[in-house]
């Protein structure tokens, strides 16, 4: 197994990374509260490590399903922190040329013709159209090159998507905050971005980019806490809807379902039944409603009726 090449972070690194945070998000406390301010609720744990990962300038690796609020946490670090946020939004196929640099080839051919139009062509070099000048810069590049005093947030979304020979290349990045760019040399950053991955846990991750990082799994909420999630991002809607939707998701959770609801559906439902001037959760609306929360037909076929009436008298029974 290659050894853990994670630079060591100097103390002094420490105190300016801190010193360049606002003053909110310098303790755990300080910044539980700066993620509820912009309406997402973080429990002790997970909060800490988001301070830890800040605090020593290493990656966090987000794990959990689908809707948990992953990458909903990156978008929520970088206004907590006044920071512009970078996303990459990982595939299948995923490569250099659309993560990281790509060259403008249009350009660069519109710069031969030039030189030959002024006679320079033999004096060229291939510094003449291998230079930034023609560089298209991506996420990973763009994050690396910031310069405007506050280092970005990089999201690096669903991970586990992108093919391993990606994954691989990431290692580079996230030891040392640079890129190779054969043709120019290596770029390092100047300041490092603060870098969120996350996972929905498709494949495994592997392990040496794992060892770069901390880790937390987001689970799903439970019943209180989702409540109070609801509330906070749907505030128009009745405490008696918010309940009735949170025991009904919770139900469905519990059920042999396809894929069941996250977090995301939660508050769509939520804000979708208020629209429709609901005021607590009746038979006749979650029928009417449920391609909102559920995302397959046979799960929609399978809780209509009967079984969605159950569920609500369970859920109602469970308050």
């Amino acid at each position: 197994m290659p050894p853990d090449t994670t630079p060591a972070i100097r103390q002094t690194d420490r105190d300016a990374a801190r010193a360049n945070r606002p003053e909110q998000t310098r303790s755990i406390e300080g910044l539980t509260d700066a993620f509820r301010s912009h309406g997402y609720i973080a429990e002790r744990s997970l909060a800490t490590t988001v301070y830890l990962a800040l605090e020593l300038g290493r990656p966090l690796l987000l794990e959990g399903e689908a809707g948990v609020g992953k990458t909903e946490l990156a978008k929520v670090l970088a206004k907590s922190l006044g920071a512009r946020l970078i996303r990459l939004q990982c595939y299948e196929g995923l490569d250099v040329n659309t993560a990281v640099y790509e060259w403008n080839y249009p350009r660069q051919m519109l710069e031969i013709r030039l030189l030959e139009a002024r006679g320079e062509i033999e004096k060229a070099t291939a510094h003449d159209i291998f230079s930034t000048d023609f560089l298209l810069k991506r996420p990973l590049l763009q994050a690396l090159e910031a310069d405007d005093g506050v280092p970005p947030v990089l999201l690096i979304d669903e991970i586990d998507r992108a093919d391993e020979e990606f994954e691989a290349y990431l290692l580079e990045i996230l030891s040392d905050f640079q890129v190779t760019v054969p043709e120019i040399g290596t770029i390092k950053a100047a300041q490092a971005p603060r870098v969120i991955l996350t996972s929905n846990r498709t494949r495994e991750v592997h392990d040496a980019l794992k060892r770069r990082c901390l880790y937390h799994w987001i689970d799903y909420p439970t019943a209180a806490k989702e409540f109070e999630i609801v509330t906070t991002r749907v505030p128009d809607a009745p405490a008696s809807l918010a309940r009735d939707v949170v025991g009904f998701v919770h139900r469905l959770r519990a059920a042999d379902l396809t894929k069941v609801p996250g977090v995301a559906e939660t508050l769509d439902w939520a804000a979708a039944l208020l629209s429709l001037g609901a005021v607590e959760l009746e038979p006749d609306m979650v029928d009417e409603t449920l391609g909102v929360v559920l995302k397959y037909e046979e799960d929609i076929r399978a809780v209509r009726g009967g079984a969605a009436r159950r569920y609500l008298a369970e859920a109602a029974a469970q308050r």
